[in-house]
């Protein structure tokens, strides 16, 4: 009897693996992509290693590299993203009101953002905390804040983390809001506040721009978790699932060994993973609607994560962050992707 239900099991997993191979019809958000031509990312406002303008105008960032891999997939082309630099307030709006097809926007991944505001995350493409930036003549741990203003984005967790954080620990401060990271940076240089609380990896970027970096500190305090994470629209499944294996297959990428300069030559490498991340084997892309290549798209023009991490953040990078917790979970890091089979 159980061989016979083991049986029945395996008829039943194959005849639906079977149909789900083949091309999955587009859903809405996928056929307004490929109607339109372009994928519309919204993406920092001018926050260096994430997401910001270079001088010739071009977006760099990690945010925008991930957008840039989810247009390879879907487009077949990285340079057929789009970017909408929005700030804390703005960036849900503009995703609901189809202004965009998907945050990468260094998004904290909350309960209430994921069940009541109607939004799906991909998985987490940063690992992150609250922290301050602050002048080192001044302070040199979170506490003495005790009695200072402070900057912050409006309606971010950062604000609500601020509030609680100081309410935990029994200190007054006075709460200076700002929507964009050039305002934060020049209220603070302008002494409007004593410290300016955000993502510590943002506060890092900042540093970098300030006309004295050496004069300043990111301290050491972190006050909350900020698992930074792609959203999308509840009600489109077919492309939540795009976005989440995308994110996916740059980091199993990694894993692998598979680069943008040996992508090419891994398509026939005698390791099965390898080659169904690839499209040499297998249904995948077709499963979620796209080309069987969408992963090698993305890898060969974008990089794998490492990659993406290494040019943006990176130890190479003017931000100089090391991998830490952001690492593969190989190597004792958090990032870590399902298998693709």
């Amino acid at each position: 009897m159980l061989m016979r239900t083991a049986v029945a099991t395996a008829a039943l997993l194959l005849s639906v693996t079977a149909a789900s191979a083949q091309s999955a019809p587009p859903g809405p958000t996928l056929s307004q992509v490929r109607e339109r031509g372009t994928l519309a990312c919204g993406v920092p406002p001018g926050v260096p290693g994430f997401g910001a303008q270079a001088a010739g105008g071009a977006w760099q960032g990690l945010e925008v590299d991930i957008c840039r891999a989810i247009a390879a997939a879907v487009l077949g082309d990285a340079q057929r993203a789009s970017f909408t630099p929005l700030s804390s307030q703005a960036r849900f709006p503009a995703l609901q009101q189809r202004q965009v097809d998907v945050l990468t926007r260094a998004v904290t991944w909350t309960q209430s953002r994921d069940t009541q505001l109607g939004f799906n995350f991909g998985p987490v493409t940063f690992y992150d905390g609250q922290g301050f930036l602050t002048r080192r003549a001044d302070i040199r741990r979170a506490q003495d804040l005790q009695g200072s203003a402070i900057c912050t984005f409006a309606g971010s967790t950062s604000e609500a983390n601020l509030a609680d954080w100081a309410r935990a620990n029994r200190l007054t401060y006075t709460v200076v809001l700002v929507d964009q990271p050039d305002a934060m940076r020049a209220a603070y240089e302008e002494g409007r506040c004593a410290a300016m609380s955000t993502d510590a990896s943002q506060l890092v970027g900042i540093l970098t721009t300030l006309r004295n970096p050496a004069e300043h500190q990111v301290l050491p305090d972190r006050i909350s978790k900020e698992p930074l994470a792609p959203v999308v629209r509840h009600g489109d499944e077919q492309w939540t699932e795009i976005v989440r294996w995308t994110v996916f297959a740059l980091i199993e990428a990694e894993e692998l060994g598979v680069t943008s300069a040996n992508a090419e030559a891994m398509l026939t490498s005698d390791n099965p993973a390898i080659r169904r991340l690839l499209g040499a084997i297998g249904d995948h892309g077709p499963m979620m609607g796209l080309d069987a290549r969408w992963a090698f798209n993305a890898l060969r023009q974008v990089g794998n994560y490492g990659e993406i991490f290494e040019r943006n953040l990176g130890a190479g990078s003017p931000i100089g962050l090391a991998r830490g917790v952001n690492d593969l979970w190989t190597r004792a890091g958090l990032m870590y992707a399902p298998p693709i089979r």
